[in-house]
């Protein structure tokens, strides 16, 4: 069976990085580059004519932030998979982007292979990390956590297809495992967001484990 293309958009001020990515994007069987885009404001002009299932967003950007560009991407197109890649390093932008509703965090002297596997993974329903920022997630999540009334409201299915993301499990070895579509899975990640007051399956995770719901 042929392998699903990835629609990917770009938002990086740093042409000749953009240009780069870009490059090595479209350059990739089995990822298509759908726009490089140089600010957000570029980004939400071009978004409805790009439909990317993946956007690597840097947070230095001029006008509208990163952070700030996640928090409007998720909040129009939920389904859209947002992938940091910036050279900031500090907790507090860590923080930010993952409750803006990034799901994966990766510095920019990432290796191009591993740019590519982690947008792969993402894809997937992961959430790749830089070794470093993985270790520092958890100690930033220790003391978040939603009211235990919001935990009740999961179904048994949304229940299941959460503790399959906290074993590390993509979208499709879960509609595998349950025998429906991936495209059900996410609709049921995107209830569990809801219910769970989150934006990305970093936080998910973080409240089953914090809450011991798997």
């Amino acid at each position: 069976m042929e392998k699903e293309t990835i629609p990917v958009a770009i938002v990086e001020d740093n042409a000749e990085l953009r240009a780069g990515l870009q490059q090595l994007i479209q350059g990739t069987p089995g990822f298509r580059c759908v726009g490089a885009f140089g600010d957000c404001s570029q980004l939400f002009r071009g978004l409805e004519s790009a439909r990317p299932s993946v956007v690597l967003m840097d947070i230095g950007l001029p006008g509208l932030s990163g952070i700030e560009g996640v928090q409007k991407l998720k909040a129009s197109m939920p389904e859209v998979e947002v992938l940091m890649l910036t050279v900031f390093e500090d907790d507090k932008k860590i923080f930010d982007s993952l409750c803006a509703g990034a799901s994966g965090y990766l510095l920019k002297k990432t290796s191009p292979a591993k740019i590519l596997e982690a947008i792969q993974e993402i894809h997937e329903g992961g959430a790749p990390m830089s070794a470093k920022i993985a270790r520092r997630v958890l100690a930033l999540f220790q003391n978040v956590a939603p009211a235990t009334s919001s935990l009740n409201q999961l179904s048994d299915r949304e229940q299941q297809i959460l503790s399959g993301l906290v074993k590390g499990l993509s979208y499709k070895m879960i509609a595998d495992q349950y025998g429906i579509s991936i495209d059900t899975v996410r609709s049921h990640v995107r209830h569990i967001y809801e219910k769970l007051h989150v934006n990305s399956k970093v936080q998910a995770i973080n409240v089953a484990l914090k809450n011991k719901l798997v």
